[in-house]
């Protein structure tokens, strides 16, 4: 299985580890204690479960229906000069710049793994902007989650992001391990519900 360990760190808060674990079938994020909390994507499924062991619970999400988008919906995806062996990428709606970065042309099931990811949580994202007060929807959430969520991970496995948010990320480390089928698996006894899409 392949372990991609990043940096992660949202505005205002200390820098944490992700740990990102992908097989054919699987993909697992946490923040790197097998026994913690941990997010599990079965891309044969396509299902999302976040499980939860403390509070012995297990959210289970599904694709859901998304509206069209709109006419005017026109989102730009610029590739730029290489930088850290990648290409540096810039996603922006309406000339604010969404999501920056930079991407390589390697680990590309990894890309795709978390491109599924996002696929199947943007309904969920959809209904949480839509229910967001007005001024707290904005254009690049849509953009990062909802309809242009997997256009930068198209370009290959992020190296480095920054959101509009403030959000970024890094990667630290890539290495491969021998696949533990356990770390890929909703433990016992949890109970298991559907989130709304």
């Amino acid at each position: 299985m392949m372990v991609l360990r990043y940096t992660d760190q949202d505005p205002g808060d200390p820098p944490y580890p992700t740990r990102i674990l992908v097989t054919p079938d699987f993909m697992r994020m946490d923040s790197g204690e097998d026994a913690g909390d941990f997010t599990l994507l079965d891309r044969r499924r396509r299902v999302v479960v976040n499980v939860m062991p403390d509070s012995r619970l297990a959210m289970v999400f599904a694709p859901g229906a998304l509206p069209p988008k709109p006419a005017d919906w026109a989102p730009r995806l610029e590739v730029g000069e290489a930088a850290r062996g990648g290409r540096r990428f810039t996603l922006t709606v309406n000339g604010v710049v969404c999501r920056e970065g930079v991407a390589v042309r390697h680990a590309m099931d990894a890309a795709r793994a978390m491109a599924e990811l996002k696929a199947i949580l943007a309904a969920t994202q959809y209904r949480v902007w839509k229910d967001s007060p007005p001024d707290m929807q904005h254009d690049c959430d849509l953009a990062n989650q909802v309809w242009n969520a997997g256009d930068t991970l198209m370009l290959g496995l992020p190296l480095e992001e920054h959101e509009f948010t403030g959000r970024s990320r890094t990667l630290e480390s890539e290495t491969r391990q021998p696949l533990n089928p356990a770390l890929f698996r909703v433990p016992e006894g949890m109970a298991r519900i559907n989130a709304p899409s």
